[in-house]
This record gives C-alpha cells, sequence and structure tokens, in this order.
C-alpha cells in the first residue's frame, strides 16, 4: 500500500530532490484509525513549493481525491499531514493474497548482491558462555536476511586457536590436571582456563613458564606440547559442534588463527620493510597516533605474532578464497577500537578491496550481578544454561501436555529454549547492553521467544481444527481484521529495513507487535463458525506464514504446538 500512496504522490510533487523510495520512508501509520490508515507529513515540500506543510497538505487533497486507485477512498488533510484512507476490503484481499505465499517478507536488494558474514567467533581452550549467544544469534539472523533479500552469502567463523590464552590452559593442564582425562565437555576445558588466570594472578612467576610455552606452540618445538595442543583444539571445536545443531547454524568456512600466523609475521616484517610499520623497543607497532588511534601492535619484543597482524592475513585470505561485494565482521564493541585500527592498517597498506569491510559490533550480556568473564568463571556456560533453560520448559510443556511423549518433549523442550536464549539477544539494539533475566526469557506470555511460537502454534490450532474448507468470501472488515491485515502488510518493508540498517531488532519488535495483534484479534474475533469463517481463516493463514517467515530469519523455530 506504501508503494501505490508513494506513486501516487510522486506524480504530484515531481520533484528531483526527492525520491520515490524516499516518499515511501516516510509515509506512516497515523497513532488512530480516525486520522486515516496512512499519513505523508508535507514538511519535507515546504522548501520546494514555498509553502507551509498545512497548506501543501489541502492542495493535495484537492488535487488526489480526484486521481485515487482503486485501493483508496479517500485523501483529508489534517494539519502538516496528508491523510489516506483504504478501502479495507480491498486492502485485506491484497494483503491475504500476498502473505499466503511462503516467500513472503522476501524482497531484492541492491546493495549487497553477495556478503560474507563472519560472526561467533569463540576461542578454543575456553568457555562457550551466554556472551556467546548474542553474536551467534545476531549473525545467523543477519546471514538470513540477507538471503532472504537475494544476497549470496558465505558464513564464516574465525576463532583463536593459538596465542597467550592456549598456552595458559596447555601450562596449567601439564603442572596441574595432567590426570584428568581429556575430555569435549564445555565447562571441563573451561575450568582449566579459569584455573589457570586464578594461579597466574597469585604468582606473577608463572607467566614467564606460560611464554616459553608460548613460544614453543609458536615455533612448533617440543613435540609433546604441540600434541597435546593438537588433541585439546579438536575437543574444543567439537564441543561447539553441538552448540551449532541448536542454533540452526552451519558455517560454509571456519578459520584459524593457526592458519594464517606465519603471513602474519611475514606482513609485520613486510610493512616495517615499506616504512608503514615501525619497531619500537623490540615490538613491531603500528604508529597510528596521528589518526587519534594510538598504537596498534603487531609482534611483541620476542617474535611472537599478535591478533592485530593476523587480522590483516585473514583480510588478505579473505579476498583470496571468496571474491564478494562485501566482508561483514560482527563481534563485541570491545574490538571496535581494534577495527578501526585494522581499517586505518588496510588503508594505508593499499590493499585491494580494503572498502568492502565492515564492521558491525554488539554491546555485552551482563547477568544481573555485572559482568561476565572467562577468566574469572563468573559466566554462564551455554551447556549449563541450556540444561537449566531446557528443564523449565519441559516442565511447562508437562503441565499443558501430561502424556506427551519423552521424544516430541525433549524436542519441544530444546525449540522453545533456543528462542528463549535468542530473543532477548535480538529484541534490542546491537548497541545496547543485555541484562538477562531467564525468568522473563522463558515466559509463554509477553515481550519474549516463547511467546511468538505460542501465538503461531495458537493460531495452527484455528487451522487444524477446520477439516473442510468453505469457499473464500470477504464482507464487511471490521477494525480488528483490518488492524491485523495492515500489520501483515508492514512485514516485507521491516524486513528490507532489518538488512539495510544491519538491525534485526526490527524483525523481532515487529514480531512480537504482530502477535499481539493477532492475540487481540483471536480474543475479538471468533473464526470458527462464525459468518466471517472463510475470510477469518484466511486471515490467520496469513498471519501463520507471516509469523513463521519472521521467526525464522530470527532464528527460531515455529512449533506446530507448545
Amino acid at each position: 500500500m506504501k508503494k501505490i500512496i508513494s506513486s501516487l504522490l510522486s506524480k504530484q510533487i515531481n520533484s528531483k530532490e526527492i525520491k520515490d523510495n524516499q516518499i515511501e520512508k516516510l509515509i506512516e501509520i497515523p497513532p488512530n484509525i480516525e486520522m486515516g490508515d496512512y499519513a505523508f507529513p508535507c514538511f519535507i515540500l515546504s522548501k520546494q513549493f514555498k509553502k507551509s506543510p498545512a497548506e501543501i497538505a489541502k492542495e493535495l487533497q484537492l488535487i488526489l481525491n480526484n486521481k485515487l486507485p482503486k485501493e483508496l477512498s479517500e485523501v483529508k488533510a489534517i494539519g502538516p499531514y496528508i491523510n489516506f484512507f483504504v478501502y479495507k476490503k480491498v486492502f485485506a484481499e491484497d494483503v491475504i493474497k500476498r502473505a499466503l505465499n511462503k516467500t513472503y517478507g522476501n524482497g531484492k536488494s541492491e546493495n549487497r548482491k553477495s556478503i560474507m558474514v563472519e560472526f561467533s567467533q569463540p576461542n578454543t581452550h575456553k568457555a562457550f558462555h551466554v556472551g556467546h549467544i548474542r553474536g551467534t544469534a545476531l549473525g545467523e539472523s543477519l546471514a538470513r536476511i540477507f538471503e532472504s533479500q537475494g544476497s549470496k552469502v558465505i558464513r564464516a567463523n574465525y576463532s583463536g586457536d593459538t596465542g597467550m590464552h592456549i598456552a595458559k590452559w596447555i601450562w596449567c593442564y601439564q603442572k596441574y590436571h595432567s590426570e584428568e582425562k581429556l575430555s569435549n565437555d564445555e565447562s571441563w576445558i573451561a575450568s582449566i582456563y579459569v584455573d589457570a588466570v586464578k594461579r597466574i594472578a597469585k604468582n606473577e612467576k608463572f607467566q614467564e613458564e606460560v611464554n616459553e610455552i608460548n613460544n614453543k606452540i609458536e615455533k612448533k618445538s617440543d613435540k609433546k606440547i604441540n600434541e597435546l595442543w593438537k588433541k585439546t583444539r579438536m575437543l574444543s571445536i567439537d564441543s561447539w559442534k553441538k552448540i551449532y545443531d541448536d542454533f540452526g547454524t552451519k558455517f560454509d568456512r571456519h578459520y584459524f588463527e593457526s592458519e594464517v600466523e606465519a603471513r602474519a609475521k611475514e606482513l609485520a616484517k613486510e610493512l616495517v620493510n615499506k616504512g608503514i610499520a615501525v619497531v619500537d623497543e623490540g615490538a613491531t607497532i603500528m604508529n597510528l597516533k596521528q589518526y587519534n588511534l594510538g598504537v596498534w601492535v603487531l609482534l611483541r619484543n620476542d617474535g611472537t605474532v599478535l591478533y592485530s597482524a593476523k587480522d590483516i592475513a585473514l583480510v588478505e585470505r579473505k579476498l583470496k578464497d571468496h571474491k564478494l561485494d562485501n566482508y561483514l565482521v560482527i563481534t563485541a564493541d570491545e574490538q571496535n577500537l581494534h577495527f578501526q585500527q585494522l581499517f586505518k592498517t588496510l588503508e594505508l597498506i593499499g590493499i585491494e578491496g580494503k572498502n568492502k569491510f565492515l564492521h558491525a559490533s554488539y554491546a555485552p550480556v551482563r547477568l544481573p550481578q555485572g559482568k561476565m568473564s572467562s577468566r574469572t568463571g563468573e559466566n554462564i556456560l551455554y551447556s549449563d544454561f541450556r540444561k537449566e533453560l531446557v528443564t523449565y520448559a519441559k516442565k511447562e510443556i508437562k503441565k499443558r501436555f501430561p502424556k506427551i511423549n519423552e521424544k516430541d518433549l525433549n524436542e519441544r523442550g530444546l525449540k522453545i529454549s533456543v528462542a528463549a536464549m535468542k530473543y532477548p539477544m535480538l529484541c534490542q539494539s546491537s548497541n545496547r547492553v543485555i541484562i538477562f533475566d531467564k525468568e522473563q526469557a522463558m515466559k509463554f506470555e509477553g515481550d519474549s521467544g516463547p511467546y511468538l511460537q505460542y501465538s503461531y502454534a495458537r493460531a495452527n490450532s484455528i487451522t487444524r481444527k477446520i477439516k473442510t474448507k468453505k469457499p473464500y468470501k470477504i464482507f464487511e472488515v471490521n477494525e480488528q481484521e483490518f488492524k491485523l491485515a495492515r500489520k501483515i502488510s508492514e512485514f516485507p518493508e521491516i524486513v528490507s529495513r532489518a538488512a539495510d540498517s544491519l538491525s534485526p531488532n526490527l524483525i523481532a519488535n515487529y514480531s512480537y507487535e504482530l502477535a499481539q495483534t493477532f492475540n487481540e484479534f483471536y480474543h475479538a474475533c471468533p473464526v470458527i463458525k462464525s459468518e466471517n469463517e472463510s475470510f477469518r481463516l484466511k486471515l490467520v493463514e496469513a498471519f501463520k506464514t507471516t509469523i513463521k517467515n519472521s521467526l525464522y530469519l530470527l532464528g527460531i523455530e515455529a512449533m506446530e504446538e507448545m
């Protein structure tokens, strides 16, 4: 409908300064239905027509009422706004026809034809905790959103499998835990690293032993240490597979720091030879102070390489592996300065394709008691978190379906738990800190993932009860029916905006509003055996398609029953 209104306005405005898509973006939904179904603010036209917005609105009212398409019944000027009233029956029929298509919401973006989305980035030998869930949920959602807009997407992961944290883990295992059996249990792996950090904090001399191990790992000079690194590295990677299966995430390419380490050293030396980097007190650095970006260290004074140099090598590797329009990296916002330094360095190097690289960040996830940290162990491990949420979900399901079999119970429990994890991570702007409240996240009512699943299941229960479908008829459309149809109609635009702004929260918030609107309709408008049964049934089916597609874009699975 916005496209129709935009086209109608653009013919009358006829401005080279204001593009059609700009007009469409300015079209609003009035705060109450008496003011119309859509409205356009005329402020932007004052400069062109040299009149007040209210005068422009009155003139447009006179002109447009004589040129209305079949979808519109009337145009009214209300203050500085020109308001549009639609034929509700025609509008509802059009919405239902479009929304019953399984690909409803899909579009075509001219901005990104192909893109690599790098996200998640857990390090081996460390915990995969609740903080990682936000980055994983955000990356998978954006990948799905881009795909819905016609982009080719390469999902990539990049993990630290070398470096000081690995040395700490191996040092601690050899010194204090060597009698313990190696395991791919996430909590056991994390506990060794936490123990290492605590022991080193109490005795600074231990750091010298860790430095020695770090050198040996990098140079592969100690066979025993190298073998232990290989085994424990694979155990860490194995522990992630279960998590990504839960999240419905599969990566097309998984990069590791060990792959780019050698090239990173070469690049650091090349930059020194070219006069781009310098050696200062034995360390190789990028002096970026003149750009207000401080000093970026590439190599330590002992010659070991830092992830800064590895990231330059990673850019080089990505450009070689995949010829794409864009390469998006999603990280925690504590990496913001690092990526500013990286992009400036790429500019100084003159690396081809540097402008194709994008960075999006997200604020941390905190517990009610404060910040999480894999160093101190003050976090929620994914495995523990999953178990707690699944147990709670299964308890709630058993209340509703006491005779449910164990297989269905486990499957439903996991789907609800994943929704409870992901939705709070996606419903807020990525730059906002999240205080994760697991009780709120697991509620079957209110602003939560399970509530969205429940709304779909409720709609499904209606369509499931109607065995014989009557011929589709539409009479007069009441306010509640129209409100649901209008909310359904907004979906394609929301998805397009989410893709352009890298903001899955737009879809999450829309999904909640859509579910609320449906539930209001559900209570106000009986479907089965009503005079408008066939029309309302189609409206429910249109809702089901829309909420299912929106949940998919969030990485949440719709459920036929709760």
